[in-house]
Protein backbone atom coordinates (compact mmCIF):
# COMPACT_ATOMS: atom_id res chain seq x y z
CA UNK A 1 0.00 0.00 0.00
CA UNK A 2 1.47 3.36 -0.97
CA UNK A 3 1.29 6.48 1.18
CA UNK A 4 -1.64 7.97 -0.71
CA UNK A 5 -3.67 4.76 -0.44
CA UNK A 6 -2.99 4.58 3.27
CA UNK A 7 -4.11 8.18 3.76
CA UNK A 8 -7.29 7.58 1.77
CA UNK A 9 -8.20 4.52 3.82
CA UNK A 10 -7.74 6.21 7.20
CA UNK A 11 -10.95 7.74 8.51
CA UNK A 12 -10.78 10.75 10.86
CA UNK A 13 -13.22 9.08 13.23
CA UNK A 14 -10.86 6.13 13.78
CA UNK A 15 -9.40 7.41 17.08
CA UNK A 16 -7.82 5.54 19.92
CA UNK A 17 -9.72 4.70 23.09
CA UNK A 18 -8.40 6.71 26.02
CA UNK A 19 -8.68 6.57 29.77
CA UNK A 20 -7.33 8.70 32.61
CA UNK A 21 -6.42 12.38 32.29
CA UNK A 22 -6.65 14.25 29.02
CA UNK A 23 -3.37 14.62 27.23
CA UNK A 24 -4.21 18.28 26.64
CA UNK A 25 -6.89 20.72 27.72
CA UNK A 26 -7.25 23.73 25.45
CA UNK A 27 -8.76 26.75 27.19
CA UNK A 28 -10.49 28.88 24.57
CA UNK A 29 -12.16 27.81 21.35
CA UNK A 30 -11.19 30.47 18.83
CA UNK A 31 -8.83 30.15 15.89
CA UNK A 32 -5.76 29.47 18.05
CA UNK A 33 -7.46 26.93 20.29
CA UNK A 34 -9.20 25.06 17.49
CA UNK A 35 -5.99 24.93 15.44
CA UNK A 36 -4.04 23.48 18.38
CA UNK A 37 -6.83 20.98 18.98
CA UNK A 38 -6.87 19.94 15.33
CA UNK A 39 -3.15 19.14 15.35
CA UNK A 40 -3.44 17.29 18.66
CA UNK A 41 -6.46 15.31 17.52
CA UNK A 42 -4.68 14.28 14.35
CA UNK A 43 -1.75 13.24 16.57
CA UNK A 44 -4.12 10.88 18.42
CA UNK A 45 -3.98 12.90 21.62
CA UNK A 46 -6.95 12.88 23.96
CA UNK A 47 -7.88 16.56 23.86
CA UNK A 48 -10.62 18.70 25.39
CA UNK A 49 -11.49 22.24 24.29
CA UNK A 50 -13.29 24.37 26.88
CA UNK A 51 -14.81 27.46 25.30
CA UNK A 52 -16.35 30.43 27.11
CA UNK A 53 -17.88 31.65 23.83
CA UNK A 54 -16.38 35.15 23.78
CA UNK A 55 -14.59 35.55 20.44
CA UNK A 56 -13.00 38.96 19.98
CA UNK A 57 -14.25 39.29 16.40
CA UNK A 58 -17.88 38.42 17.18
CA UNK A 59 -19.15 41.96 16.31
CA UNK A 60 -17.68 41.70 12.80
CA UNK A 61 -19.85 40.41 9.97
CA UNK A 62 -16.87 38.96 8.10
CA UNK A 63 -13.20 38.22 8.59
CA UNK A 64 -10.64 39.05 5.93
CA UNK A 65 -7.04 38.19 5.14
CA UNK A 66 -7.28 34.46 5.91
CA UNK A 67 -6.32 32.66 2.71
CA UNK A 68 -9.22 30.45 1.50
CA UNK A 69 -11.52 31.88 4.19
CA UNK A 70 -11.52 35.54 3.14
CA UNK A 71 -14.97 37.04 3.73
CA UNK A 72 -16.21 34.17 5.90
CA UNK A 73 -18.25 35.09 8.95
CA UNK A 74 -16.53 34.46 12.31
CA UNK A 75 -19.45 32.29 13.45
CA UNK A 76 -19.23 30.07 10.36
CA UNK A 77 -15.47 29.78 10.80
CA UNK A 78 -15.88 28.49 14.35
CA UNK A 79 -18.63 26.08 13.35
CA UNK A 80 -16.44 24.55 10.65
CA UNK A 81 -13.52 24.32 13.06
CA UNK A 82 -15.58 22.49 15.66
CA UNK A 83 -16.74 19.97 13.09
CA UNK A 84 -13.19 19.37 11.98
CA UNK A 85 -11.78 18.72 15.45
CA UNK A 86 -14.73 16.44 16.31
CA UNK A 87 -13.82 14.24 13.34
CA UNK A 88 -10.55 13.43 15.09
CA UNK A 89 -12.09 12.63 18.45
CA UNK A 90 -11.42 16.00 20.10
CA UNK A 91 -14.05 16.89 22.69
CA UNK A 92 -15.52 20.40 22.86
CA UNK A 93 -17.55 21.82 25.72
CA UNK A 94 -18.97 25.22 26.64
CA UNK A 95 -17.75 26.65 29.90
CA UNK A 96 -15.43 29.10 31.58
CA UNK A 97 -12.27 27.82 33.22
CA UNK A 98 -11.97 29.43 36.64
CA UNK A 99 -8.75 27.82 37.81
CA UNK A 100 -5.87 25.64 36.66
CA UNK A 101 -3.37 24.35 39.20
CA UNK A 102 -0.50 21.87 38.98
CA UNK A 103 -1.29 18.37 40.21
CA UNK A 104 0.08 17.70 43.68
CA UNK A 105 -0.01 13.90 43.61
CA UNK A 106 3.15 13.17 41.70
CA UNK A 107 2.61 12.96 37.92
CA UNK A 108 3.07 16.09 35.85
CA UNK A 109 -0.08 17.83 34.76
CA UNK A 110 -2.86 20.10 35.92
CA UNK A 111 -6.29 20.10 37.48
CA UNK A 112 -8.66 22.40 35.60
CA UNK A 113 -11.85 23.72 37.21
CA UNK A 114 -14.82 24.86 35.11
CA UNK A 115 -17.43 27.37 36.28
CA UNK A 116 -20.14 24.69 36.49
CA UNK A 117 -18.09 22.76 39.07
CA UNK A 118 -16.51 20.22 36.75
CA UNK A 119 -12.87 19.31 37.35
CA UNK A 120 -10.73 17.68 34.68
CA UNK A 121 -7.10 16.63 34.60
CA UNK A 122 -4.66 17.28 31.79
CA UNK A 123 -1.00 16.57 31.21
CA UNK A 124 -0.54 19.81 29.29
CA UNK A 125 -2.44 23.09 28.86
CA UNK A 126 -2.92 25.45 25.94
CA UNK A 127 -4.41 28.82 26.92
CA UNK A 128 -6.01 30.75 24.05
CA UNK A 129 -8.36 33.03 25.96
CA UNK A 130 -7.85 36.14 23.80
CA UNK A 131 -8.24 39.71 24.92
CA UNK A 132 -10.85 42.38 25.63
CA UNK A 133 -11.08 45.58 23.56
CA UNK A 134 -11.79 48.52 25.88
CA UNK A 135 -13.10 51.43 23.82
CA UNK A 136 -12.78 55.11 24.70
CA UNK A 137 -15.82 56.43 26.58
CA UNK A 138 -17.37 58.32 23.69
CA UNK A 139 -21.13 58.44 23.30
CA UNK A 140 -22.35 56.02 20.62
CA UNK A 141 -18.95 54.44 19.94
CA UNK A 142 -19.61 50.98 21.39
CA UNK A 143 -22.93 50.66 19.54
CA UNK A 144 -21.20 51.07 16.14
CA UNK A 145 -18.20 48.84 16.98
CA UNK A 146 -17.62 46.33 14.20
CA UNK A 147 -19.86 48.30 11.84
CA UNK A 148 -18.56 51.77 10.90
CA UNK A 149 -16.29 51.92 13.96
CA UNK A 150 -13.26 49.78 13.19
CA UNK A 151 -9.81 49.02 14.48
CA UNK A 152 -7.71 47.21 11.88
CA UNK A 153 -7.41 48.52 8.30
CA UNK A 154 -5.91 45.22 7.19
CA UNK A 155 -9.09 43.52 8.39
CA UNK A 156 -11.62 46.05 7.07
CA UNK A 157 -9.87 48.71 5.00
CA UNK A 158 -10.71 47.23 1.60
CA UNK A 159 -14.42 47.10 2.39
CA UNK A 160 -14.54 50.82 3.32
CA UNK A 161 -11.94 52.12 0.87
CA UNK A 162 -12.22 55.65 -0.52
CA UNK A 163 -14.75 56.75 2.09
CA UNK A 164 -14.34 59.62 4.54
CA UNK A 165 -12.25 58.28 7.42
CA UNK A 166 -11.90 59.54 10.95
CA UNK A 167 -9.26 58.36 13.42
CA UNK A 168 -9.60 58.83 17.18
CA UNK A 169 -6.09 59.45 18.46
CA UNK A 170 -4.57 56.54 20.38
CA UNK A 171 -2.32 57.59 23.29
CA UNK A 172 0.58 55.58 21.84
CA UNK A 173 0.01 55.05 18.12
CA UNK A 174 -2.28 57.85 16.91
CA UNK A 175 0.01 59.12 14.16
CA UNK A 176 0.87 55.60 13.09
CA UNK A 177 -2.79 54.62 12.65
CA UNK A 178 -3.75 57.82 10.85
CA UNK A 179 -0.90 57.45 8.38
CA UNK A 180 -1.57 53.76 7.79
CA UNK A 181 -5.28 54.14 7.06
CA UNK A 182 -4.47 56.84 4.49
CA UNK A 183 -3.42 53.92 2.27
CA UNK A 184 -7.15 53.13 1.89
CA UNK A 185 -8.54 56.67 1.59
CA UNK A 186 -7.35 60.13 0.59
CA UNK A 187 -9.85 61.69 3.01
CA UNK A 188 -8.57 61.11 6.55
CA UNK A 189 -9.12 63.25 9.64
CA UNK A 190 -7.25 62.66 12.89
CA UNK A 191 -9.18 63.67 16.02
CA UNK A 192 -6.72 64.33 18.83
CA UNK A 193 -9.52 64.00 21.41
CA UNK A 194 -7.69 63.74 24.77
CA UNK A 195 -4.25 62.95 23.34
CA UNK A 196 -1.33 65.32 23.61
CA UNK A 197 -0.57 67.80 20.87
CA UNK A 198 1.51 66.36 18.06
CA UNK A 199 5.21 67.05 17.85
CA UNK A 200 6.48 69.08 14.92
CA UNK A 201 7.86 65.91 13.38
CA UNK A 202 4.52 64.07 13.66
CA UNK A 203 2.60 67.03 12.29
CA UNK A 204 4.90 67.03 9.27
CA UNK A 205 4.25 63.31 8.78
CA UNK A 206 0.47 63.53 8.86
CA UNK A 207 0.45 66.66 6.72
CA UNK A 208 2.59 64.94 4.09
CA UNK A 209 0.19 61.97 4.17
CA UNK A 210 -2.71 64.36 3.55
CA UNK A 211 -4.26 63.82 6.99
CA UNK A 212 -6.20 66.71 8.54
CA UNK A 213 -5.84 67.19 12.30
CA UNK A 214 -8.78 68.30 14.49
CA UNK A 215 -8.06 69.42 18.05
CA UNK A 216 -10.54 69.31 20.90
CA UNK A 217 -12.38 66.58 22.70
CA UNK A 218 -14.83 64.30 20.92
CA UNK A 219 -18.26 64.19 22.59
CA UNK A 220 -20.01 61.54 20.54
CA UNK A 221 -21.03 60.07 17.22
CA UNK A 222 -23.77 61.36 14.96
CA UNK A 223 -26.03 58.56 13.71
CA UNK A 224 -28.85 59.09 11.23
CA UNK A 225 -31.17 56.33 10.00
CA UNK A 226 -28.93 53.74 11.68
CA UNK A 227 -25.88 55.05 9.84
CA UNK A 228 -22.83 56.82 11.25
CA UNK A 229 -22.53 60.21 9.58
CA UNK A 230 -20.17 62.29 11.66
CA UNK A 231 -18.20 63.09 14.80
CA UNK A 232 -19.69 65.56 17.29
CA UNK A 233 -17.12 67.63 19.13
CA UNK A 234 -17.51 68.88 22.70
CA UNK A 235 -17.79 72.48 21.44
CA UNK A 236 -20.76 71.55 19.22
CA UNK A 237 -18.97 71.20 15.91
CA UNK A 238 -19.86 68.23 13.72
CA UNK A 239 -17.25 66.82 11.36
CA UNK A 240 -18.83 64.66 8.69
CA UNK A 241 -17.28 61.21 8.44
CA UNK A 242 -18.38 57.80 7.17
CA UNK A 243 -15.92 55.47 8.91
CA UNK A 244 -14.15 55.84 12.25
CA UNK A 245 -10.98 54.01 13.23
CA UNK A 246 -10.29 53.62 16.93
CA UNK A 247 -7.36 52.05 18.73
CA UNK A 248 -8.91 50.38 21.80
CA UNK A 249 -7.08 49.57 24.99
CA UNK A 250 -6.35 45.85 24.69
CA UNK A 251 -6.43 43.82 27.87
CA UNK A 252 -5.43 40.16 27.59
CA UNK A 253 -7.54 37.53 29.34
CA UNK A 254 -4.47 36.06 30.99
CA UNK A 255 -5.65 35.49 34.57
CA UNK A 256 -5.09 31.73 34.30
CA UNK A 257 -1.58 32.24 33.00
CA UNK A 258 -0.51 34.83 35.54
CA UNK A 259 -2.03 32.79 38.39
CA UNK A 260 0.22 29.92 37.29
CA UNK A 261 3.20 32.30 37.45
CA UNK A 262 3.81 32.86 33.75
CA UNK A 263 6.39 35.52 32.98
CA UNK A 264 5.24 38.60 31.07
CA UNK A 265 6.77 41.12 28.68
CA UNK A 266 6.13 44.79 28.03
CA UNK A 267 5.00 45.88 24.57
CA UNK A 268 3.94 49.26 23.15
CA UNK A 269 0.34 48.03 23.45
CA UNK A 270 0.51 46.65 26.98
CA UNK A 271 1.75 43.76 29.07
CA UNK A 272 1.45 40.25 27.63
CA UNK A 273 2.56 36.77 28.66
CA UNK A 274 5.96 35.91 27.23
CA UNK A 275 6.28 32.80 25.04
CA UNK A 276 8.93 31.20 22.87
CA UNK A 277 8.56 30.52 19.15
CA UNK A 278 6.27 27.53 19.83
CA UNK A 279 4.03 29.33 22.31
CA UNK A 280 5.66 27.75 25.38
CA UNK A 281 5.32 29.94 28.48
CA UNK A 282 7.75 30.05 31.41
CA UNK A 283 5.49 27.57 33.25
CA UNK A 284 6.41 23.94 32.47
CA UNK A 285 3.63 22.22 30.59
CA UNK A 286 1.76 25.41 29.65
CA UNK A 287 1.49 26.94 26.17
CA UNK A 288 -0.40 30.04 25.03
CA UNK A 289 -1.40 31.41 21.63
CA UNK A 290 -3.55 34.04 19.94
CA UNK A 291 -4.43 37.42 21.40
CA UNK A 292 -3.68 36.20 24.92
CA UNK A 293 0.00 36.69 24.02
CA UNK A 294 -0.17 39.68 21.65
CA UNK A 295 -2.46 42.49 20.58
CA UNK A 296 -1.70 42.12 16.89
CA UNK A 297 -2.41 38.40 16.45
CA UNK A 298 -4.91 38.34 13.59
CA UNK A 299 -7.03 35.23 12.98
CA UNK A 300 -4.54 33.67 10.59
CA UNK A 301 -1.63 34.37 12.97
CA UNK A 302 -3.59 32.93 15.89
CA UNK A 303 -4.32 29.75 13.93
CA UNK A 304 -0.64 29.44 13.05
CA UNK A 305 0.35 29.92 16.69
CA UNK A 306 -2.09 27.23 17.77
CA UNK A 307 -0.66 24.85 15.17
CA UNK A 308 2.90 25.39 16.41
CA UNK A 309 1.82 24.83 20.01
CA UNK A 310 0.05 21.59 19.11
CA UNK A 311 3.12 20.21 17.34
CA UNK A 312 5.44 21.19 20.21
CA UNK A 313 3.18 19.64 22.84
CA UNK A 314 2.86 16.37 20.96
CA UNK A 315 6.64 16.13 20.62
CA UNK A 316 7.18 16.90 24.29
CA UNK A 317 4.70 14.21 25.31
CA UNK A 318 6.37 11.67 23.03
CA UNK A 319 9.79 12.37 24.53
CA UNK A 320 8.47 12.48 28.09
CA UNK A 321 6.81 9.08 27.72
CA UNK A 322 9.90 7.55 26.11
CA UNK A 323 12.19 8.91 28.84
CA UNK A 324 9.88 7.52 31.51
CA UNK A 325 9.94 4.07 29.91
CA UNK A 326 13.72 4.15 29.51
CA UNK A 327 14.10 5.10 33.16
CA UNK A 328 11.74 2.35 34.28
CA UNK A 329 13.55 -0.24 32.16
CA UNK A 330 16.96 0.78 33.45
Amino acid sequence: MNANEQHDNEQPGDVRHHSGPYDVVVVGGGAAGLSAALVLGRSRRRTLVIDAGEPRNAPAAHMQGFLSRDGMSPADFLEVGRREIAAYGVEWTAGRVTAAVPRSDGPDGFVVTVDDGRRVEARRLVVTTGLVDELPEIDGLAERWGREVLHCPYCHGWEVRDRAFGVIAHPVMSVHQAVVVSQWSDDVTLFLHTADELSAEDRARVATAGVEVVTGEVAGLVVEDDRFTGVRMADGRVVEREVLFVGPRMTPRDDLLTALGAATRETPLGTFVAVDETGRTSVPGVWAAGNAIGAQEQVINAASGGYRAGVAINMELIMSDLDRKVSAAG
